[in-house]
């Protein structure tokens, strides 16, 4: 709300012309009194947190840049991108199955996303730690025939491996529902127009349905790989100590100070994820161009000058 007062010098304006409007901006005293409260309350948290010994910031400045450390963070996000790798191809290929017409397919996508949905991921990371105890050799040949090779799992040590493919296979789970609201997206009249032109049902979803659902996969898969990130710290289910949380873990076990510790891996999770929020605005800006009819504040200032700019007639003259 505005409140307008009219200018005394305007009375002598002609008739014909509109008195200048002085606005007067609505005073907002409670955003001030909340925000004197907010910044008390925060002042007084980071008094509180710098002055409590028990917080160890000495062993926090320590460690935070210790070459464990920043091992683990390293290992963090190549755990997160070869998950995440998994996850989206194999949630392409769900998704496409559960669009289907062939109910073999559509049923086994939704068995696949029933069990992966509906148990807990650490339950799952569990499992995927006993699995050399469940399979102890794998043989590569012909079905109830002769042997090619032969593995033995407990002797590979792969708990990276097992945590990549317990991660990937969870997540593949939610992102086979993004590509499906992805493809839900996408007006049925681009389907009947491929389908007119002769295409496949396979040729239509890979030439015209999947590329037109990327506006509306792109972004969500985003908060998915900030998701994954934070993930990661369940690792030690498999067990897997490699990562982040499970480096600053095993210090903490040696010095016993887990609370600086743990605010070391919460530093390193926080800056990554920041990284990752920022490419993920730029992503969702880029995808979300032509969605909006809210123009920005320099397409509005062109607009205002572009009306307020003096016609001109054929001849450069003003135009009345």
């Amino acid at each position: 709300m505005v409140t307008m007062s009219q200018d005394p010098a305007s009375a002598a304006a002609p008739a014909d012309e509109p008195a200048p409007i002085r606005a007067v901006p609505l005073r907002h005293p409670g955003r001030w009194i909340s925000a004197v409260v907010v910044i008390v309350l925060v002042a007084l948290f980071v008094y509180g947190a710098a002055t409590n010994e028990a917080f160890g910031w000495d062993v926090y400045a320590q460690y935070l840049f210790d070459a464990r450390i920043t091992e683990g963070a390293l290992k963090t996000i190549v755990l997160t991108i070869l998950a995440m790798i998994i996850a989206v191809l194999l949630g392409v290929i769900l998704a496409v199955m559960r669009l289907s017409p062939n109910p073999v397919l559509r049923t086994a996508a939704w068995m696949y996303l029933w069990i992966f949905r509906g148990t807990p991921v650490y339950v799952q990371l569990v499992f995927w730690g006993l699995f050399p105890s469940i399979y102890k050799t794998v043989y590569l040949g012909v079905p109830f025939g002769p042997h090619v090779a032969e593995f033995t799992l407990q002797d590979l040590q792969a708990a990276f491996l097992f945590a990549v493919i317990g991660l990937g296979l969870n997540e593949a789970a939610y992102m086979a529902e993004i590509v499906r609201a992805g493809v839900g997206s996408v007006n049925e009249g681009q389907i009947e127009a491929s389908t007119a032109l002769g295409m496949s049902w396979s040729q239509t979803m890979r030439r015209t349905v999947l590329p037109q659902a990327m506006r509306v996969i792109i972004p969500p898969t985003g908060n998915e790989l900030i998701s994954m990130l934070k993930t990661t710290s369940l690792v030690l289910a498999v067990p897997y100590t490699g990562e982040l949380y499970g480096r600053a873990r095993d210090i903490s076990g040696a010095n016993f100070q887990p609370i600086p510790l743990l605010l070391v891996a919460a530093t390193w999770y926080l800056a990554i994820t920041s990284i990752l929020m920022i490419g993920q605005y730029y992503l969702e800006r880029h995808y979300s161009k032509g969605l909006s009819r809210v123009l920005t504040a320099r397409q509005l200032q062109a607009l205002a000058d572009a009306q307020n700019a003096p016609s001109t007639g054929p001849a450069g003259g003003q135009g009345g």
